[in-house]
């Protein structure tokens, strides 16, 4: 079957990395899954074995025909044709489900965001990503950025394993990785204003070149001595850059500003 690239096809056939993922994602017979992409179903048979339910989720209209018939044998599986950005808020899903997926690069970032500002947030979501771009999310304090502490904001993300290039049809131009992001709730609302944390980490974040005192007297217009009374209140060193922050240095900026 011709592949579109505009959607990021890029299928797995390494049965190893098929494992590694379907064993991350710890299945047992009460949990609904989440499959983005789901492509011929390779990944969709695995986990339906394990799963009580597998809602697939596929683009590309070839794809969901062959599907329905691939998974004829599951009676616990659902496929549905479309774009999950315009479906998920349609989907009846339980308060724990989980997101196993390989997702296209290219939609990752957007798709983190959706699932992680929902109301219905996944318990868990174990992806398959570009290797880069979960290296950017797991980035400890000194290599931080908005993608990272973001993600922090509301799980805990690690990468479990990296899978090489040659692990895909056709073969992509970089690796990827198995990313998991595991206990995902809305706890830490209860830390710092969403919508205040958010903005203090856009504005903290806004020139990387620049202190983080310069970024938040810009970015809040107020004067430099109260971006150093700030950031001093928080325990931190007035030369401190944003990228150094961890996630409870940003909690206790959001906090304070005014």
């Amino acid at each position: 079957m011709k592949l579109k690239k505009s959607l990021g096809q890029y299928f797995l056939v390494d049965k190893k990395a098929l494992a590694k993922i379907v064993e991350a994602a710890s299945l047992d017979k009460q949990d609904v899954v989440l499959e983005i992409g789901s492509g011929s179903g390779i990944l969709t048979k695995e986990l339906a074995r394990r799963a009580k339910k597998v809602i697939a989720v596929e683009i590309d209209e070839k794809f969901a025909k062959v599907l329905k018939i691939n998974l004829k044998k599951f009676s616990n599986t659902e496929v549905i044709f479309g774009d999950i950005r315009e479906i998920f808020p349609k989907l009846n899903l339980p308060k724990n489900y989980k997101v196993v997926a390989n997702i296209p690069y290219y939609i990752t970032s957007p798709l983190l965001k959706m699932f992680l500002t929902s109301l219905k947030k996944p318990q868990e979501m174990v992806l398959l990503v570009q290797r880069e771009v979960a290296e950017r999310i797991c980035a400890s304090p000194g290599d931080s950025s908005i993608l990272s502490v973001s993600v922090r904001f509301y799980g805990e993300p690690e990468i479990l394993s990296i899978v090489n290039r040659n692990s895909f049809r056709p073969v992509p131009k970089v690796d990827s990785a198995i990313l998991k992001i595991s206990n995902i709730v809305d706890i830490n609302t209860k830390l710092a204003n969403e919508k205040k944390f958010f903005k203090a980490v856009r504005i903290g974040f806004s020139s990387r070149r620049k202190t983080l005192a310069n970024n938040l007297s810009a970015g809040f217009h107020i004067p430099k001595d109260r971006a150093f009374a700030i950031i001093k209140s928080a325990g931190l060193d007035i030369k401190i850059r944003a990228q150094k922050l961890n996630l409870c240095d940003w909690v206790k900026i959001s906090n304070i500003i005014d």
